[in-house]
């Protein structure tokens, strides 16, 4: 992979991350840190920190050919018992930590894979057996990942009945052919009828996620995928840029015929995807949308947010749970276990699954926040003063002010503001504010 920070000048879909969803990057989480996560555990709960779970649901009925994610596709009915049991398990496994016992739960995240893959008598089942571990009752946000095609009316009934108050729909495209050769299970009537049912029920917040840049994308399908979005009236849109992380099917395919750059696949380069992002975003905007991230725009800012993401962009304490999960405790980056068995088998022998750790120090926790931030767009100086004791356009001022002369963003006393052209590539130049230790990395992972 060529390292993010030297990857400004490459414009073509290479293989690798491009994506920066976290820092210090994964490849410097290491087992040795570990010990730091036990000790933590063993002490008394903070009084101020919120806290939030994740639970990975790694279920699908197909692998999608740009999936980067821990997933399954060959799992029969005991199987997903036997996991859903590990899941309950390692969640009990932290609530006797003093850490974390007792500690009412912000939000809540069902992600995947495919929660939505389970049966209503398994989601059921999981969701009453956590409850009592942790309580969610007065959760901010409890959000539910579905595919459409995995929908009935009557598991929406039952996700509404137990609280889900954030659905998120994976529709990705809208056309079938586009669909299907990248390999999604879902069709276009499934995503019409899925909504509508979804909308009929009444959840507080609707998200429906799209991809600029899937294989075989065009100016015009892709023009036709705003219109059908549009149609549909979401609480918010979450729109994603196409990349190739090594572990896709498509980087392996590629990899397999000595190649390095997908263009035979037709993948589309960064600048027509950020054409397409900006397209969508003008769009939106004219719908009466507003743009709140490099990722999302929302048809009411007072009435929709993302809990999840902004508590834990600003340091929030989060039980990653799940094989190959992703957690935050007490300024300590953890991962789970990334192999179904080796994940079992810890839990089996009552431990947690952890796997690797990143325990960050002040200053690490002062760029994490400022990198993901600016990801919605601006940094407030004054807000960054009360929470750190120092401000981003003071500390970064060299690099903002070759933003700005870029036409990235602009300097505004203590505030920094991306512009839109800034905003949409935010991620291209995010690693010019990583320290220096981990700058040139050979691997985001």
């Amino acid at each position: 992979m060529i390292p993010a920070a030297d990857s400004n000048h490459q414009e073509k879909t290479g293989l690798g991350n491009y994506f920066v969803a976290n820092y210090p990057p994964f490849s410097f989480w290491n087992k040795t840190t570990i010990g730091q996560v036990e000790n933590l555990c063993l002490q008394s709960a903070p009084i101020d920190r919120p806290l939030g779970l994740y639970l990975h649901i790694p279920f699908c009925r197909k692998r999608c050919k740009f999936c980067y994610f821990r997933v399954y596709t060959d799992k029969n009915a005991r199987d997903i018992e036997f996991y859903l049991d590990s899941l309950v398990r390692e969640i009990q496994i932290l609530s006797s930590y003093p850490y974390l016992a007792h500690r009412p739960l912000k939000f809540v995240y069902f992600g995947g894979g495919t929660p939505s893959f389970l049966s209503v008598n398994q989601i059921r089942s999981l969701v009453d057996r956590i409850k009592p571990l942790f309580s969610w009752d007065k959760a901010e946000e409890i959000t539910f990942e579905c595919e459409p095609g995995t929908l009935q009316q009557h598991k929406l009934e039952a996700l509404r009945d137990m609280g889900i108050t954030r659905l998120s729909l994976g529709i990705e495209n809208f056309s079938d052919e586009i669909l299907l050769s990248n390999g999604r299970a879902h069709l276009s009537e499934e995503i019409v009828r899925a909504y509508g049912w979804a909308r009929d029920l009444g959840f507080p917040q609707i998200n429906i996620d799209l991809i600029a840049g899937m294989v075989g994308e065009t100016d015009v399908n892709w023009s036709h995928c705003i219109d059908k979005a549009l149609a549909l009236a979401p609480d918010s849109l979450t729109v994603y840029q196409m990349e190739l992380p090594f572990n896709t099917v498509y980087s392996k395919e590629l990899r397999l015929v000595g190649q390095d750059q997908p263009d035979t696949v037709g993948v589309a380069d960064w600048p027509t995807k950020r054409r397409w992002m900006a397209e969508c975003f003008d769009r939106f905007e004219k719908a009466g949308y507003t743009v709140t991230s490099a990722t999302t725009v929302v048809k009411d800012p007072k009435s929709t947010q993302f809990v999840y993401r902004d508590a834990l962009w600003q340091g929030a304490d989060m039980m990653g749970t799940g094989v190959a999960s992703f957690g935050h405790l007490g300024g300590i980056h953890v991962q789970n276990l990334d192999a179904w068995e080796t994940y079992t088998q810890s839990i089996s022998q009552n431990q947690a699954p952890w796997a690797r750790a990143y325990s960050l120090s002040g200053q690490e926790q002062f760029v994490r926040e400022s990198i993901l931030l600016l990801k919605k767009g601006r940094l407030s100086g004054k807000e960054f003063q009360e929470r750190h004791g120092k401000i981003p356009a003071r500390e970064f001022g060299s690099t903002f002010q070759e933003w700005e002369r870029r036409g990235l963003g602009n300097l505004l006393g203590n505030d920094f503001i991306l512009s839109r052209e800034g905003l949409i590539q935010i991620d291209r130049w995010l690693p010019e504010l990583f320290l220096p230790e981990h700058k040139n990395y050979t691997r985001y992972t």
